[in-house]
């Protein structure tokens, strides 16, 4: 029996029947997928000795599991939230996940004396408060916008304390002077009335838009009656500038109703799901996310995980979600929706009326989306050089090698010893990303260790700052070389990159998933363009080469010079 298996055998064994959730991970380590369970014992046996009707999403997940570990928890609430941080943080291959959902913008308020509110990427444990994400910066900006010409808040990033205030460290800008702030760095306007205009900006961007302007007026006669007009004409200003932008919005509902509308619109392992935003009965903001669906789920499981992922840090959680269909889980989520308002949360599947008309028009919405996006990706498809889509079809990559990083080494006797790096794009060489070594760690003559040095330095630099990594790692030369490239990828958790070698003599194809070289017609528009590429790599290095000794021969023979 094989020792994994007689492992996860044993595991199984001890498996609490709990509610938790259990992580299945493969021979790297690698997180592949994370579920929750009622009972972990029993979600997990019918996981590693599945029925007659096991579908071909399992079996190929199951096919790469070596190992599992369990989390036990106190409910199936916090099963499912415990679940959705994992998915969030760790993106498993077979779990439903949001495409770059760490790009999209929010608005950040932030914890000071006099907060600030602006657009942030990047939202930190620092005690602000954070609304979004907003996928169409676009709406994001026009909210802003009316926020700024509303609410006159301070823009500055300046840091003021009363201690600043009282040494009279700053001095009001021009947006004091044209009314566009109340002055708070000279001590203009107190904290707590300051205080009170964001909690009004909070309410305005939470979309409580019908009692914050009931707020306003009621504060402007309030100032009126006690004769402060030019306190009054301020808040005056301020609700003409709010009942300016309500006219704007498109209203949906003549109640004054709190709700959200999602749809989902899937073609094969490519998703769009879409966010109405309805607040008071006016529509105030479009989301979408584009998904990506690697373990074909199915569209219950794909619209519970998006549900999951969308709410897990929301800040506003509706009065009622309309959806298309009943999503996986239905209880479990109203239930853990519930708790995270703190009051009831309604999820309905309209059939007919106006509703029914609102999740229809969502859900069109999202399939144009959709479609936009398979169009886009089917014209850049038909914009890759034939030569790149040919050599995807002769070495078998799952996706064409349109970006290509190749390596080569040249040294004098094991002096002056460097390695280069070219990069190819589409087919063609792009020369600004172009590097080279200066080998470090190898004394002497040894090829195989110079160009493991150099793939782990550059390999090491995409992840340290966070770049993707190449379709396709060349190195120069035959077994050797490749086996070195191997193996520092392995070791480096990345043995799934795609790597050549591509030996001279005979123009030999080494491929780490293939036994034996592999050779290719001399025709091949493939082969052509790893020879240009592996070329192109040895004429970067040599020409290196020779310029450090050239300098070394010249250092040399001034030396001697008496």
């Amino acid at each position: 029996m094989n020792e994994s298996v007689q492992g996860i055998d044993e595991k199984l064994k001890f498996a609490p029947a709990l509610p938790g959730v259990y992580v299945l991970k493969d021979r790297q380590g690698r997180i592949l997928y994370v579920g929750k369970a009622k009972s972990l014992r029993n979600r997990l046996r019918s996981h590693f000795r599945p029925g007659k009707n096991e579908d071909i999403r399992h079996r190929r997940l199951m096919s790469q599991v070596a190992d599992f570990e369990t989390i036990v928890v106190d409910s199936e609430v916090e099963a499912l939230i415990l679940e959705a941080n994992f998915v969030k943080e760790h993106h498993p291959k077979y779990n439903v996940n949001l495409k770059d959902d760490k790009s999209y913008p929010f608005i950040r308020v932030t914890r000071e004396l006099y907060p600030r509110v602006f657009i942030t990427r990047k939202a930190v444990q620092d005690g602000s408060a954070y609304f979004g994400p907003y996928t169409d910066v676009k709406i994001l900006r026009q909210l802003m916008s009316a926020v700024r010409s509303i609410f006159p808040l301070r823009t500055c990033g300046l840091s003021i304390t009363p201690e600043a205030i009282e040494r009279k460290k700053f001095k009001v800008c021009l947006n004091y002077h044209i009314g566009r702030c109340r002055g708070p760095c000279e001590g203009r306007i107190s904290p707590s009335e300051y205080g009170r205009m964001v909690d009004q900006v909070v309410a305005f961007i939470k979309g409580k838009n019908q009692d914050l302007a009931a707020e306003l007026e009621a504060r402007m006669k309030d100032l009126s009656r006690k004769r402060q007009f030019e306190e009054a004409a301020v808040v005056r200003d301020e609700l003409r500038a709010l009942s300016r932008f309500l006219s704007r919005q498109k209203i949906v509902d003549t109640r004054r109703v709190n709700r959200d509308i999602l749809s989902l619109a899937l073609s094969g392992r490519q998703g769009c799901a879409m966010v109405f935003d309805v607040r008071e009965g006016k529509m105030t903001n479009r989301r979408h996310f584009y998904l990506i669906n690697d373990g074909n789920a199915s569209e219950k499981e794909v619209l519970a995980a998006f549900i999951k992922q969308v709410y897990l840090k929301a800040d506003v959680i509706p009065d009622e979600i309309l959806l298309p269909w009943e999503p996986e889980e239905i209880i479990q989520l109203n239930r853990w929706l519930n708790s995270k308002k703190e009051s009831a949360v309604r999820i309905t599947i309209p059939c007919k009326g106006q509703k029914k008309k609102l999740v229809e028009m969502c859900l069109r919405n999202a399939r144009l989306l959709l479609e936009e996006l398979l169009e886009q990706k089917e014209k850049r498809k038909q914009r890759i050089h034939a030569s790149v889509l040919a050599l995807q079809n002769d070495l078998g990559l799952k996706k064409p090698p349109c970006r290509i990083e190749a390596f080569d080494v040249s040294n004098t006797a094991g002096s002056d010893s460097v390695a280069s790096l070219v990069v190819f794009e589409n087919g063609r060489p792009k020369k600004s990303d172009y590097r080279y070594f200066k080998i470090k760690t190898v004394q002497g003559i040894d090829d195989f260790k110079m160009m493991a040095e150099a793939v782990e330095r550059r390999i090491a630099r995409l992840q340290r700052e966070d770049r993707p990594l190449p379709d396709l790692i060349l190195v120069d030369g035959g077994k050797g070389q490749l086996s070195a490239a191997v193996s520092v990828l392995t070791r480096m958790g990345l043995s799934d990159q795609p790597v050549a070698g591509l030996a001279k003599r005979l123009e030999e194809i080494f491929i780490p998933w293939a036994d034996d070289a592999q050779t290719l017609p001399r025709s091949s528009p493939g082969l052509k363009l790893l020879q240009q590429v592996r070329d192109e790599a040895h004429r970067f290095a040599v020409t290196f080469h020779r310029k450090l000794r050239g300098k070394r021969l010249v250092r040399s023979a001034l030396d001697e010079i008496p």
